[in-house]
C-alpha cells in the first residue's frame, strides 16, 4: 500500500496503526495538500458484502458527527477491493501509551480527559451512535493537549455483523460492558462503563479485571466486584471514586442515565465542598429478592412455654361472662411455623460452617506481577511481597540486555496460588568488545570503525587542538586501545584530533608607521626579521612609512611566530617633481555662491582624489594646488562647479622642470566635451598631457617607450620605479 493512491487523491506515506479489523496509514490529501489518516479495511472482510454494507453505512454515520473531541472524517470510498475512510490526522500519541509511560496520572489530568471523552460521547448518542469500543487505544491526544476519540461507527458495524453472523462478540475484553459480554445488546451506558474502566486505569496504572483467558475476563466483568479504586492509589478523592464506581455498576439501572449527566458530575467533581463527600452506596440485588436464604437464630425449647395458671384464669373468667362465646379457632399455622424456623436456623448454621471450612481449606491465588526489564534484586522483591517465591538462571540475550536484567519469566499476567515459584530468565549481559586503536587514524576512519563495533554517534565526543600532527589526525583516545567495553549503546568514547599548526590571518601593515608596524607584529605573536627592513623610494606613501611585506599578504593564514620582511619608504624618488600650481576658481555665475570641487590625478593618486572643495563661491579668485609629476605621470586637475566638469587643468613634467629653472609655467587648460582637438588635451594611458609634449619631456631622452597601461619610463632613468606585486618602488 505505501505509495499508492486512492482516488486519485490520497497518497499513502507510511503504517502508523493497525487493528483486528482494519489497517491506520498516514496519507497526503493531493488535493488540499494536508495530511490525513486513511483507515483500510483488512482484506478477510472485502468479500462479505453484508459486512460491507454495514461499513459504509456506519461510516457515513459517524462521518455527520462534528465536535472538537471526535476525529473528523474526511471522505469513504473504494477502489478494486480496497475500501477506506479518510479522517484527520493527530500528531500526538494516544492515551494507552500515555498510560504506560506516566500513570497513574495525576487526578486533575485524568479528570480532564475523561471530560472530553465524556463530551465526545455526549455528541455521538445524541446522533444515534454509539462507540461500542472505548479504550485508550482508541482515545488520541493531539500535542495542544486535546483529546480526540475516533474509531466511531467502525465498532459498530463489526459488531453488528459479527454477532448477526456467529453470535459471538468482537472488541476488547479488558473494556467490556456486562451486556456486552453477554451478547445482549448495548447501549449508552456501555460506552459510560467502558469509560469508567479508563478512569481506573489512568488513576490506578492498572485493569480492574485480569484473567487467564479472555473467557474468564469476561465473566469477571459479570460476576465479580471491582476493587475500590482509592484502595490501589490512596491519593484518589472519594468523589472522584463515587463517579467511577457509578459508570462501573453492572446493572444499568444504577449507572449513569446518559454521558451529559455523567459529564456533569466530572466537571464538579474535583471543587472542594465535593472531595471528601461520602462514599456512595448502592443496593444490592441480593437484598431486593426476598425468598433469598437467610440466618436467623436458632429457637429456645422454653422460648414457647404456656403458663397453664393462666390459661386456667382466663377460662374462669369466659365462664362468668353473660353469653357464650364463640368456640376458639385453633391456631394449626403454629407448629408449620416453627418447623421452618428450626429448618431455616439449620441451614444457615451448615452454610456458616461450610464457608468457615472453605475458607481454611482454599488455598489463596494471586496475580503474577510483570518484572521484564527489572533488575533482578527488584524483580524478585516483588514476586516476594506478591507471596510469590522465586528462581532465575542466567541466559544470553540477542538484545543485549545490561547484566542482570530479567528477560523472560514463566509466567505472566495470571494467577497462581499463594507461594507458586515463578522462574526469572535474566541476561548474563553482552559480550565484552575491545576498542581498537585509532591513534594516527583520519578522524572519519576512527568513526567509521567505532560505529561498526555499534557505537552510537553521539556517544563519540571529538575535542580539537592545534598541533603539529596534519589536520583531522587522532592524536589519543579514550578509551585507550584494547580496553575492554560491554555495552557499544553506553560506553562513551572521546577522541583528541589535531586541527594542524595553529594560524592567525596576516594583519595589513601597508600605510603604517615603521613603529606602528613593529606593534602590530608583536600584537599578533609574529617577528620582525633580523635585517628585516629595507627602504625604497616610493609615489604612494610618504617617507616612513610601510610600502610593502613579505613573504605573506594581508590576510594570509600565517603560523604565530613567523619571521617577516618590510619595505619602508624613503620618500619620493629623485627624479619625482613635486609642485605648486596656481589654478583659478570661479563660480558658475557671477555674483552667485556655487561649489567647487577639486579632484587631483597625479603621480601619487591613479585615480580622482578629491583635493579641496570650497563651497559659497562668488567671484574668481586663485588656488593653489601641490602635487607631484613624474617623467611617466602627469597630473590632472578636475574643476567641477555645482557638480558639473567647469575645467581640466594638465601639468606635465616639462612644467616641473620650466618650475624648478624658474621659469613662469602656463599648464594647459581645456573644457569638457569639445570634441576631438577641441582642447589640446589627450588621453594617453590613462594620463592626460598637452597634444606634442611628448617629444618635449627629457624624461623620454631618445630611449624611452611606453611602459604597460600607457605610462612613459625614461631610458635607464627610473628602471626600479615600477610596481610589483602590489607593491610601489
Amino acid at each position: 500500500m505505501i505509495g499508492r493512491q486512492l482516488g486519485g487523491r490520497y497518497e499513502i506515506l507510511e503504517r502508523v496503526g493497525g487493528g483486528g479489523m482494519a489497517i491506520v496509514y498516514k496519507g497526503l490529501d493531493i488535493l488540499l495538500h494536508r495530511h490525513v489518516a486513511v483507515k483500510v479495511l483488512r482484506q478477510q472482510y472485502v468479500h462479505d458484502e453484508e459486512f460491507i454494507q454495514r461499513f459504509r453505512r456506519e461510516a457515513q454515520a459517524a462521518a455527520s458527527l462534528s465536535h472538537p473531541n471526535v476525529v473528523s472524517i474526511y471522505d469513504v470510498g473504494q477502489e478494486e477491493d480496497v475500501h477506506y475512510i479518510v479522517m484527520e490526522y493527530i500528531e500526538g500519541t494516544t492515551l494507552n501509551d500515555l498510560i504506560k509511560t506516566r500513570a497513574p496520572l495525576q487526578v486533575e489530568e485524568a479528570v480532564h480527559i475523561a471530560g472530553q471523552i465524556c463530551d465526545a460521547l455526549d455528541h455521538a448518542h445524541h446522533n444515534q451512535i454509539i462507540h461500542r469500543d472505548i479504550k485508550p487505544h482508541n482515545i488520541l491526544i493531539g500535542k495542544n493537549g486535546r483529546v480526540k476519540v475516533t474509531d466511531f461507527g467502525i465498532a459498530r458495524a463489526v459488531t453488528s455483523s459479527t454477532i448477526t453472523q456467529t453470535g459471538s462478540v468482537v472488541g476488547s475484553v479488558h473494556y467490556f460492558s456486562p451486556e456486552h459480554a453477554k451478547g445482549t445488546p448495548t447501549g449508552e451506558q456501555s460506552d459510560l462503563y467502558s469509560l469508567g474502566i479508563v478512569m481506573y486505569q489512568m488513576l490506578t496504572g492498572r485493569l480492574p479485571f485480569l484473567g487467564e483467558s479472555p473467557i474468564s475476563v469476561a465473566l469477571k466483568h459479570l460476576q465479580e466486584d471491582v476493587e475500590e479504586p482509592r484502595k490501589v492509589n490512596p491519593l484518589i478523592p472519594q468523589s472522584v471514586e463515587n463517579v467511577i464506581l457509578r459508570a462501573m455498576r453492572k446493572s444499568t439501572t444504577e449507572r449513569y442515565r446518559s454521558a451529559k449527566e455523567m459529564l456533569g458530575d466530572l466537571e464538579s467533581c474535583l471543587l472542594p465542598h465535593r472531595r471528601n463527600e461520602p462514599k456512595v452506596n448502592f443496593l444490592d440485588d441480593d437484598e431486593l429478592d426476598e425468598e433469598r436464604t437467610r440466618v436467623m437464630p436458632a429457637l429456645r425449647p422454653d422460648q414457647f412455654t404456656i403458663d397453664r395458671s393462666s390459661l386456667q384464669a382466663a377460662e374462669d373468667d369466659e365462664d362468668d361472662e353473660e353469653e357464650p362465646a364463640a368456640p376458639r379457632k385453633k391456631k394449626r399455622w403454629v407448629k408449620p411455623l416453627v418447623i421452618i424456623l428450626v429448618l431455616l436456623a439449620v441451614l444457615g448454621g451448615m452454610w456458616y460452617a461450610v464457608g468457615v471450612v472453605k475458607a481454611k481449606v482454599m488455598i489463596e491465588r494471586v496475580d503474577v506481577p510483570t518484572v521484564v526489564g527489572l533488575q533482578l534484586v527488584q524483580a524478585q522483591q516483588m514476586l516476594h511481597d506478591a507471596k510469590l517465591e522465586s528462581e532465575f538462571e542466567y541466559v544470553k540475550d540477542d538484545k543485549n540486555s545490561p547484566k542482570d536484567t530479567v528477560v523472560r519469566q514463566s509466567h505472566s499476567d495470571m494467577k497462581v496460588n499463594v507461594g507458586s515459584k515463578i522462574t526469572l530468565y535474566v541476561s548474563q549481559g553482552p559480550d565484552k568488545k575491545k576498542m581498537p586503536d585509532l591513534v594516527k587514524l583520519k578522524l572519519g576512519d576512527a568513526t567509521t570503525r567505532l560505529k561498526e563495533l555499534g557505537i552510537a554517534e553521539k556517544n563519540i565526543v571529538v575535542e580539537s587542538k592545534f598541533m603539529d600532527e596534519p589536520p583531522d589526525t587522532v592524536v589519543s583516545q579514550t578509551p585507550a586501545a584494547d580496553e575492554e567495553f560491554a555495552d557499544p549503546a553506553a560506553v562513551m568514547v572521546k577522541l583528541v584530533v589535531s586541527k594542524g599548526r595553529e594560524s592567525i590571518p596576516m594583519p595589513n601593515l601597508i600605510g603604517k608607521t615603521e613603529n606602528e608596524a613593529k606593534n602590530m607584529l608583536l600584537v599578533n605573536n609574529l617577528k620582525l626579521a633580523k635585517d628585516g627592513i629595507t627602504y625604497e623610494a616610493s609615489y604612494k606613501q610618504s617617507k616612513g612609512k610601510v610600502i610593502g611585506q613579505f613573504p605573506y599578504q594581508p590576510n594570509d593564514s600565517v603560523p604565530p611566530g613567523t619571521e617577516i620582511t618590510l619595505t619602508v619608504s624613503s620618500g619620493l624618488p629623485e627624479e619625482a617633481g613635486p609642485m605648486s600650481v596656481s589654478i583659478p576658481i570661479k563660480p558658475a555665475q557671477e555674483g552667485k555662491a556655487s561649489t567647487v570641487k577639486i579632484l587631483l590625478t597625479d603621480a601619487t593618486y591613479d585615480t580622482p582624489t578629491e583635493y579641496q572643495t570650497l563651497s559659497n563661491v562668488t567671484k574668481t579668485e586663485m588656488l593653489q594646488v601641490k602635487l607631484v609629476v613624474s617623467p611617466d605621470k602627469n597630473a590632472v586637475i578636475q574643476v567641477k562647479v555645482d557638480n558639473n566638469i567647469a575645467d581640466l587643468i594638465t601639468v606635465t613634467y616639462q612644467d616641473y622642470l620650466m618650475q624648478k629653472s624658474g621659469k613662469p609655467v602656463t599648464p594647459s587648460t581645456g573644457t569638457p566635451n569639445t570634441g576631438a582637438g577641441g582642447t589640446g588635451i589627450q588621453q594617453q594611458g590613462g594620463t592626460n598631457k598637452p597634444a606634442g609634449t611628448d617629444s618635449q619631456a627629457p624624461a623620454n631622452n631618445g630611449g624611452a617607450k611606453p611602459a604597460q597601461g600607457g605610462t612613459s619610463v625614461p631610458a635607464g632613468g627610473a628602471s626600479g620605479n615600477t610596481t610589483t606585486g602590489g607593491r610601489m618602488s
